[in-house]
């Protein structure tokens, strides 16, 4: 597929259809050094190039772009940008990580947080002048009153240099990584791209093998590198050769990578992937923006054809503890029956609970999140009978908000509620077909922020 203009600016148009679409992702590490560290040699100089790469962004209308060491001319790149969602500095160097997003979709409202390395070095280059890490949000790629699609997204500038130090730092920020990955987008589809500062065919960068579902098949992240997958043969290399700026071709290896995995909720495809350094050249046509190649993605997804499905989401992210059932669902045959709801609440919403049978006879499982706070609740359905439709109101506690009310209505309208009814409320309807078998959200003592998955009846 090749990445016209056309296809690009109907990006956005796809990605509103209900159950597929197609989406283009750039990660580009900008080069907003002061330029008395770290010059470019472009005429106008780095205020100048931040200018034109932030009119670019807006020419092309990528979908979600991922930014790195955006610090002292943020304000010039977003000043020619049109981007509708992006992410506010964290500052310039040396108090801000230099990572950014700018998107045409939006995130879940308090998805979105900075995470500083828990290890860097001094060794080379410059990573001790500003706390360097990763960025985390999750992305609506489509969100409607009965269906949504989330993908949890992952910006990152590792550790930088070769030397020993480096090399076990930058080895433990990307185990930083897959760890947060395991706990917090557990069960969901996840893309992470940005500047690696990693070569397969360096020895020490054991790091970003360690993310590969093909490298570490048990390990938690499950993770594809599409370079690797459309343009190596699926086979991780040990010598892809050095890439010029701008790059030929993606035929060599860069530092600049971009991963990820589908899940029971959504497939994602990847279709195309380019070193966009042509697409970033200053206006004299010959000198690069940046001293790495941006790199260029375009996927499809798809929601049609999966055996779950989810709903959007109510309550507040961000400080409770996440939780996805779908995994444990799709671990099991046949379809999935709810067999019994069960709630706690009084003030707020403090629990929720689903026993679920499974059409291949393998049990019943208890899905519960939550606190032990409240009074429990509870309904035995009959068979034949289905949750097809909740209600959430949400409300504010200590500055935060969480769900404060829930109420459950059958395919034979029979109603199970707990908490307390506020005025801020949404209804979640299942399409026709369809029943309400787990949960998704947030949790500790309460329920924080709650979605809902939905298997066929």
């Amino acid at each position: 597929m090749k990445f016209t203009a056309a296809t690009i600016l109907a990006q956005g148009a796809l990605a509103a259809a209900a159950t597929s679409g197609d989406f283009t992702i750039l990660t580009m590490n900008v080069a907003g050094l002061p330029e008395v560290l770290n010059p470019n040699g472009v005429p106008g100089g780095k205020e100048a190039s931040a200018k034109t790469i932030g009119s670019k962004f807006a020419q092309y209308g990528y979908d979600v772009i991922h930014v790195q060491e955006d610090f002292n001319y943020h304000a010039a790149l977003y000043s020619t940008d049109t981007h509708p969602y992006r992410t506010p500095t964290s500052g310039g160097v040396p108090f801000g990580s230099g990572l950014n997003t700018l998107s045409n979709f939006p995130w879940l409202s308090g998805s979105f947080q900075r995470q500083k390395w828990a290890k860097s070095s001094c060794a080379s280059e410059f990573d001790c002048l500003t706390p360097k890490g990763f960025t985390f949000m999750r992305i609506a790629l489509s969100s409607d009153a009965t269906d949504a699609v989330y993908v949890d997204f992952y910006n990152m500038h590792t550790d930088a240099g070769t030397e020993t130090a480096d090399l076990e730092a930058r080895n433990d920020n990307l185990r930083q990584v897959g760890e947060w990955i395991q706990t917090h987008s557990q069960g969901n589809a996840v893309l992470v791209f940005g500047d690696t500062n990693s070569r397969y065919s360096r020895s020490g960068d054991t790091g970003i093998r360690s993310l590969l579902k093909l490298e570490n098949p048990t390990g938690a992240a499950g993770l594809q590198d599409i370079w690797v997958e459309l343009h190596r043969n699926g086979v991780v290399p040990n010598d892809a050769g050095v890439c010029g700026n701008p790059a030929e071709d993606a035929a060599c290896e860069i530092v600049d990578k971009v991963l990820y995995r589908s899940s029971p909720l959504v497939q994602l495809t990847p279709t195309a992937l380019e070193y966009a350094g042509p697409r970033f050249l200053a206006d004299d046509g010959v000198s690069v923006l940046s001293d790495h190649n941006p790199v260029l993605v375009n996927l499809t997804w798809s929601a049609a054809d999966r055996r779950f499905r989810q709903s959007g989401f109510w309550g507040g992210a961000a400080y409770g503890n996440w939780f996805n059932d779908v995994s444990t669902l799709d671990s099991t045959t046949g379809s999935i029956k709810a067999r019994k709801i069960t709630f706690r609440g009084e003030n707020r919403l403090d629990s929720v609970g689903l026993t679920v049978s499974s059409s291949s006879g393998q049990g019943t499982t208890e899905l519960v999140h939550g606190g032990q706070g409240g009074s429990e609740v509870s309904l035995t359905l009959a068979d034949g009978e289905s949750w097809v439709k909740s209600e959430l109101c949400q409300g504010q506690k200590s500055d935060k908000t969480r769900n404060f009310y829930i109420k459950a209505t059958t395919s034979k309208g029979r109603t199970l509620e707990a908490g307390t009814r506020t005025s801020d409320c949404k209804v979640f309807e299942a399409e026709e077909g369809w029943q309400v078998v787990g949960f998704l959200g947030e949790s500790g003592d309460e329920v924080d922020l709650l979605g809902f998955i939905y298997g066929k009846i």
